[in-house]
Parts: structure tokens; sequence; C-alpha cells
């Protein structure tokens, strides 16, 4: 076994301010390894600026800003997350989920809530459409 030492006791890391933590098993129970690189680049942006509930309001832009995301790359990511029951977005809130039991597991919920978000933009971008085609 490895001996473990502080090799810096000047800069050991402590909770301040903000709260953020990705369980051990993320990866030990393959969640981690069961991501695209860009949804693991958006979930723990996400669990970065998420506070104690996980729930964050980061806009869609300041999200691609931050990340060096294209809109197309984000979306990508955000509706993997949401299909692997990880995130839930209502279109201006998100919430970093407790993880569920395995990694990629499909619940009917998640199907349901990754179906009401598509459903969402579909309209969201019709309506957009419609206000540039007055």
């Amino acid at each position: 076994m490895i001996k473990k030492k502080i090799l810096d006791p000047d800069r050991v890391r402590r909770i301040e301010g903000g709260f953020s933590f990705i369980p051990h098993r993320f990866l030990a129970d393959g969640f981690l390894a069961s991501l695209e690189q860009k949804e693991i680049l958006l979930y723990f942006f996400l669990v970065l600026v998420s506070d104690r509930y996980g729930l964050s309001f980061y806009s869609d832009d300041a999200i691609c800003s931050s990340l060096k995301l294209s809109l197309d790359e984000y979306l990508e990511a955000r509706d993997g997350l949401i299909e692997k029951d990880l995130i839930d977005f209502d279109g201006t809130l998100y919430q970093v989920l407790d993880l569920p039991p395995k990694p990629c597991q499909a619940s009917s919920g998640a199907s349901l809530r990754q179906y009401r978000h598509q459903l969402r933009d579909i309209i969201q971008q019709s309506l957009w459409e419609g206000e540039d085609g007055r």
C-alpha cells in the first residue's frame, strides 16, 4: 500500500464559499467511462457552478463561451447527460442529479425528460423562426 503524505501543508484544499463535489463512485462505478469527452466537460462544469442542491442558472451562451463549445456540441452533451439521467434541465435551470444506480441506465423517467426537452427545443426554435419571419 502506498503511504500518503501531504506535499504542501500550506495549500491543503478546503471547502470555502462554494460547494462542489463528485462522489467517488462516479469513477469507481463507471459513470466517467460511460461519458463522451464533451459530456464530461459539461458535467464537471455544472457540478462546479451548482449550489448544494445541484442547481445552477447558467445560460447556453455562457456555458458555450466558458467551455469553448459550439452550440451543437453543447446541445449534444447536454442531451446526452439528460438521457443518461445525470442532469435535468427545464429551459433555464439545471440540476445535477444524484447518481442513478448504474451508468447509462436509461430509465423511463430519463426518456420522458429527454422527450420533454426535445419538444421544448422544437417549440422554442419555431417561435424564434416565426419572429424572424415577420
